[in-house]
């Protein structure tokens, strides 16, 4: 049994993850700022959960984390870095605040995470990155998000240069638009400039799933991807790759 350690496992993409990496016999370390999500997932398996409270951002998170995976399972095999904050502004109008709380969540919290779970990884291990379609191309009023996303595609590249030697894995996912409770109100609404922008540009009929997402990482994570290190799998219904109207 593998042992994976999610951050923002409570809601959305992570809690697919966290379910997804369950039904697959994993062991899960699920963490996350809202109680709520996670006593869902102690339910779903009460003796291969290991949920626990935490803000990503503090300073001893990801230690008690790994830790916690350490003492309760015995070993860490996989961290998915999830956990993060998106509507951003354009660059020009953010305060300082604001952008360094997109920093923190997401660029140096994974940062950290990745740091502490390499101390307890053996080779075969694998860390599994959530980027964006954002990390690839700009997109108006897209702001800092993009650039902390772009900054995590460059960091699942790095990592797989500096690690793959150890014999572990870097790889990560970059979802398009997802249907999370992030995003419902702006898919559902028809919000012209979300509609033109993300659905309507997206060639498959419909919007992602965050269990599409999950079964990326899953499969990234998993033997079937043994010699898949340094990818980004992009999951978008083909927004990027073609980004034009469906009619």
């Amino acid at each position: 049994m593998r042992t994976v350690l999610i951050t923002g496992a409570a809601q959305g993409i992570g809690l697919a993850m966290a379910r997804r990496f369950l039904a697959g016999g994993h062991a899960v370390v699920a963490s996350d700022r809202l109680s709520d999500g996670l006593e869902q997932l102690r339910a779903d398996a009460p003796d291969r959960i290991a949920p626990i409270v935490q803000d990503v951002t503090a300073d001893s998170a990801p230690e008690e984390a790994v830790a916690l995976a350490v003492a309760r399972f015995g070993r860490l095999d996989v961290l998915v870095n999830n956990a993060g904050i998106g509507r951003a502004k354009p660059v020009g109008e953010e305060r300082d605040e604001d952008l360094d709380r997109f920093l923190a969540v997401n660029v140096r919290a994974p940062l950290r995470y990745t740091r502490a779970a390499l101390r307890a990884m053996e080779p075969g291990a694998s860390i599994v990155n959530v980027a964006s379609i954002f990390g690839f191309r700009g997109s108006a009023g897209a702001g800092v998000y993009s650039v902390t996303k772009a900054a995590m595609v460059g960091l699942t590249r790095q990592m797989a240069a500096d690690y793959g030697p150890e014999g572990i894995r870097v790889n990560a996912v970059a979802p398009g638009v997802t249907r999370t409770a992030m995003t419902a109100d702006r898919i559902d609404s028809g919000e012209p400039a979300f509609q033109r922008l993300m659905v309507n540009t997206t060639p498959f009929p419909r919007v992602g799933t965050p269990e599409d997402i999950a079964n990326g990482a899953f499969f990234l994570a998993s033997e079937e991807a043994s010699f898949i290190s340094g990818h980004v799998l992009v999951i978008d219904g083909g927004w990027l790759a073609a980004n034009a109207p469906r009619n």
